[in-house]
Formats: C-alpha cells, sequence, structure tokens
C-alpha cells in the first residue's frame, strides 16, 4: 500500500517506552492472554471521543473489557440484511461467543455527535444536507432522543440531557437484538447505561426505577 508511511517519531518512543517498562511489568498477564484466550468481564460501547477512556475511568487493564467505539456511542436497531454493521457484530460477539455478563452504553459531556444533532433537529436540517457524507446519516438514530427532551429552556442542559436520552435509546436498542433479549431474560447478561462529565470527571449512571441518572 504506496500510500502508507512510518509512524510519526514520537508515537515510536511511546511504544518503546510501554514495552520497556509496562509491558515488562505485566508480561506474565500478557502471556496468560496470549495463551488462554480473553475473558472480559464487561462490553463497553463508547464514543470515539479521544477524551473518554473507559480504561482509565474503570481503572482496568488489557482483558477487562471488550470494546466498541463509535461517533456518540451509538447502537443501531436489530437489522439483519447484506450492510455493514460494525457495531451489530461487535455486540453479537460480545454477547453469543465471549457471554460477556455486562454490557455498558458510555456518553459523555461535549459530545461533538450529539452536538451536531441537536443542531439538525433544531434546524430542521436533514441527513442529506449534513457536511459530512456519513456522519449526518449515522446521527439519524439520535432523533429520537431530540423528541424525548424537556421543556427547559436552557440549551446546555438540553443538549445533556440529549446524550443521556440517546444512552436510553441505544440501550433500548439494544433489546431488540433477540439474543441481547434472551440473554438479559435469562439474567446471564445484565444492560447498563452511563454518562460521564468530562470537566469534572463525575459518572452518572442510569437509575430505571427512579428514571433519572445518578452520580456514582
Amino acid at each position: 500500500m504506496k500510500h502508507a508511511v512510518p509512524l510519526p517519531a514520537d508515537l515510536v518512543d511511546g511504544y518503546q517506552t510501554w514495552k520497556k517498562q509496562g509491558f515488562e511489568r505485566q508480561a506474565a498477564h500478557y502471556l496468560d492472554l496470549a495463551e488462554n484466550g480473553q475473558s472480559p468481564r464487561a462490553m463497553v460501547i463508547s464514543c470515539c471521543d479521544s477524551r473518554v477512556q473507559a480504561t482509565e475511568i474503570f481503572g482496568a487493564q488489557s482483558g477487562d473489557f471488550f470494546l466498541h467505539r463509535n461517533v456518540a456511542n451509538l447502537v443501531p436497531p436489530y437489522a439483519p440484511n447484506s450492510d455493514f454493521h460494525g457495531t451489530s457484530a461487535a455486540v453479537e460477539y460480545a454477547v453469543k461467543a465471549l457471554k460477556v455478563p455486562h454490557l455498558i452504553v458510555l456518553g459523555h459531556s461535549q459530545c461533538g455527535g450529539v452536538q451536531a444533532c441537536y443542531n439538525m433537529c433544531t434546524h430542521g436540517v436533514a441527513a442529506a444536507q449534513s457536511d459530512f457524507e456519513f456522519i449526518g446519516h449515522w446521527l439519524e438514530m439520535l432523533r429520537p432522543a431530540y423528541a424525548r427532551l424537556g421543556a427547559s429552556s436552557d440549551e446546555t442542559s438540553r443538549i445533556v440531557e440529549m446524550g443521556q436520552q440517546g444512552v436510553l435509546g441505544s440501550l433500548e436498542n439494544l433489546m431488540s437484538f433477540p439474543f441481547v433479549a434472551e440473554a438479559v431474560g435469562a439474567k446471564a447478561l445484565s444492560l447498563h447505561g452511563l454518562w460521564h462529565d468530562i470537566g469534572s470527571g463525575t459518572l452518572f449512571g442510569y437509575n430505571a426505577e427512579a428514571g433519572i441518572f445518578e452520580a456514582q
């Protein structure tokens, strides 16, 4: 592939530091993962945003989480057809092959995807009118979250609420997958909705009985 070029020097330096320090400290752990495979304690679906690192938030190490990231941490509804389904494929593998006991949807503050969809909804912009070839259509999944917003006139609060409603919408979509619903019904899988405030470091978890996100 003629367009591929070597890594920047700072990334190579970072790798070499990790290999000599971080890897060597956990060499036995990595060998165990290599020889015995993975058995993650949870799947985490989070945003691509570079400021949100699930492994840092939970103090996890390699092998702890089966991670999937996409724009705005969205899960599409179950749709078994010949299209490419990266998120659905990841969910299927986590639940059916790895049999993870927990599946977490992790949203966050200042999400560019949530902001973009909020703007599209507020100004009546269709996906086809978006400046982005793929993102506009992808964010159509967030429109129901906008429709569920409360009466707050504070735009900042509405955008936070929209991000949290997006998490709940993804949880609802997860239950449209027959194998997810079956695992939940058998109590072999539990679903969790979380929302992370980047600036304060606070993690909020959805309390289904109270119908609110609560600080953990």
